[in-house]
């Protein structure tokens, strides 16, 4: 018999899962990763994403263009792109491992298949949680390199200077949410044993009544 309450934390880890890859796909094509806006020009603001950089403008509106050249972009912003798109791809393939496993799924009924969907499980909660550290370590980084900047007394003030971005936010969101979601899975590994059946023998010793109406109990070695 399905345990209830594993039912109930692999529902929530599969939808938690699901909005986190969609955050984290939403923060890896958003160009709102660093957002710039200088006093001499209060009508734009420019910002700066993984892909392209954009020009906002309250009365043209936004004009956004794509890198140049993959070689002259800086290495911290193409180790983002790396660590995004290996995120996307690890958070999926964790959501697609975890389907089969999911107790909902009528397959594996034998001991070894609930052993098999019990290993697909651990596996996907693993690469969802690896999702979510990949999604953390290049959002975190570019806010902490954005902060520091921010408060260099060297830079003059005239100079304008990078602030955060919805993208860095959503990110941080998608990370949280990847990790929730793999934690579930393993709290719903923990109890499994209880939630397989299991086949209780009873023994009854039988009981032989002697010539003289007293029961006589046997036992045996």
């Amino acid at each position: 018999m399905t345990n209830p309450c594993n039912v109930v934390l692999e529902i929530l880890g599969m939808l938690i899962g699901m909005g986190g890859w969609f955050c984290s796909l939403a923060a890896t094509v958003m160009p709102q990763w660093l957002s710039l806006s200088t006093e001499l020009m209060a009508l734009e603001s420019f910002e700066q994403g993984l892909w392209e950089s954009c020009v906002f403008h309250e009365v043209v509106g936004t004009e956004c263009r794509p890198y140049d050249t993959i070689l002259g972009l800086d290495p911290t912003w193409m180790l983002a792109r790396i660590l995004m798109c290996l995120s996307d791809a690890t958070c999926l393939l964790g959501l697609l491992l975890a389907i089969p496993a999911m107790s909902q799924i009528n397959c594996c009924k034998s001991e070894e298949g609930r052993r098999t969907k019990r290993g697909l499980k651990i596996t996907a909660a693993v690469f969802l949680c690896m999702a979510g550290l990949l999604v953390l370590a290049p959002v975190s980084y570019i806010a902490h390199d954005a902060v520091v900047k921010y408060f260099d007394e060297t830079t003059p003030h005239v100079v304008s200077r990078s602030e955060f971005g919805d993208a860095l936010f959503i990110g941080w969101a998608a990370g949280l949410l990847d990790i929730v979601a793999g934690v579930l899975f393993f709290t719903s590994c923990t109890d499994s044993r209880y939630s397989e059946p299991h086949m209780v023998y009873h023994h009854q010793r039988p009981d032989i009544r002697t010539v003289d109406g007293s029961r006589k109990r046997t036992e045996y070695v």
